[in-house]
């Protein structure tokens, strides 16, 4: 919960920004359904006091999770102060999912816990692919927007914020499975590449379905995954490029042409050039070029023959 203001009271509009919602939403809401300070002086301006907030801050926590404005109302000052919400409202067709509105809030407020609540509430009921495709994606891509048409850093932090905890609630599944039989899938991004988030993702599904992968993370060298591929000797490895500088064909060239096992039985791996890097020109023949996460899971079961 963001830090509240002292007993003393404060404005309406600085307790909008504390919680990330207009002044006209915390108006609106005092005028429709009283939510407001609990002290007011006629002619004066509202102080907000330190009880108030957390009333308001509730009502912002059942409105993000699908509960009409009216009823959050009913039930906001009986949960003042205690983190437990009612169940989600399903979101009509086409509609941003109730745990993506409500992560965008909780981030633009940096309520590190409640985003690390609603992260893992959807991963352990959604799974990894629905998370991360349905309220995962789309929760940074609005935070992502936000910061692009402020022209500055203005929301760098929350885009920081919600990105550590997506990959907090990622690595929370992403165990490689002990004592799974048979080669592995070897998960990298591209030298130079600092974007992991997908590559964490798809190591949270193949965890999730019992198949055996090593992730190597951020920007690892042409040398490195060269020496990796031969350690390991993989049945698929997906490279991950975020953006055009990192999608280098030369390192991909050099997998490729890595091969292992006895003379007249050497096995090269399936190579996966991931990402909106990779365009057609730069990803080597041979290549595959999955679409999306479920996409790349299929390819990667099918190249461990699963």
């Amino acid at each position: 919960m963001p830090e509240l203001p002292p007993e003393a009271g404060a404005s309406t509009g600085s307790v909008a920004r504390l919680l990330g919602v207009s002044p006209a939403t915390v108006r609106s809401w005092e005028r429709r359904y009283g939510i407001g300070p609990a002290d007011r002086e006629a002619g004066r301006h509202r102080r907000w006091t330190a009880r108030d907030v957390a009333v308001l801050e509730a009502m912002c926590r059942l409105t993000a999770r699908g509960v009409p404005p009216a009823e959050a109302a009913r039930l906001a000052p009986g949960l003042a102060g205690r983190p437990g919400p009612p169940p989600a409202a399903a979101a009509p067709p086409g509609a941003a999912r109730p745990e993506v509105r409500g992560l965008a809030r909780a981030a633009r407020r940096l309520d590190g816990p409640e985003v690390a609540r609603l992260l893992h509430a959807s991963v352990d009921r959604l799974g990894a692919v629905a998370a991360w495709t349905d309220v995962m994606t789309p929760a940074l891509r609005a935070a992502g927007r936000r910061w692009a048409a402020g022209g500055d850093e203005r929301y760098v932090e929350v885009e920081h914020l919600l990105s550590w905890h997506v990959s907090s609630a990622l690595r929370r599944l992403a165990e490689p499975p002990a004592g799974a039989a048979g080669p592995p899938v070897l998960l990298a991004a591209m030298p130079g590449e600092q974007h992991t988030l997908p590559l964490e993702a798809v190591a949270a599904a193949l965890a999730e379905r019992g198949l055996p992968f090593r992730i190597f993370g951020a920007a690892l060298p042409a040398g490195a995954l060269a020496e990796a591929v031969r350690r390991t000797g993989p049945a698929a490895v997906l490279l991950w490029s975020q953006t055009r500088a990192t999608a280098d064909p030369a390192p991909v060239r050099a997998v490729a042409a890595t091969a292992w096992g006895a003379r007249g039985a050497r096995v090269r791996p399936v190579l996966l050039a991931a990402g909106p890097g990779w365009h057609r020109a730069a990803r080597p023949p041979g290549t595959l070029a999955p679409r999306d996460l479920p996409g790349a899971l299929d390819l990667l079961a099918r190249a461990l023959g699963s």
